[in-house]
């Protein structure tokens, strides 16, 4: 899944316990009727991909939606939900701030002149 919005916050890294399990927060608004802002937590390694983007950059973001279950001492279940952040990409161009980063247009690209009618299926599986 993604999530795709303007960062309004970026968060100190972290660190819990003994094992130095590491934590870093992101909180983007989307840019949508009703935007929304969604806290996104990236771990471990995950962490330092935050390094080098600051607040009000675009940017979509590759995520995965955890769930877990806790029992409380009185035998109550719990659940609690987390958006956890593994890809993270800069959609400003680098000429143009604020524009999404595309592809030339497909006229701009020479046609293909060495293709040979007798290689229509040469994948190697």
């Amino acid at each position: 899944m993604e999530v795709q919005g303007k960062i309004k916050l970026i968060g100190e890294t972290q660190t819990f316990g003994a094992n130095g399990f590491k934590k870093r927060e992101l909180v983007v608004t989307t840019e949508e009727q009703y935007p929304q802002h969604i806290m996104v937590e990236f771990v471990q390694d995950k962490t330092d991909l935050l390094d080098n983007f600051k607040v009000g950059q675009p940017v979509k973001i590759g995520v995965n939606i955890k769930g877990r279950e806790w029992v409380n001492p009185q035998g109550e279940a719990k659940y609690f939900n987390s958006i956890q952040g593994w890809r993270i990409e800069n959609l400003e161009a680098a000429g143009n701030p604020g524009a999404p980063n595309v592809a030339p247009p497909a006229d701009q690209f020479e046609p293909a002149k060495d293709l040979n009618d007798e290689d229509f299926d040469d994948l190697p599986f």
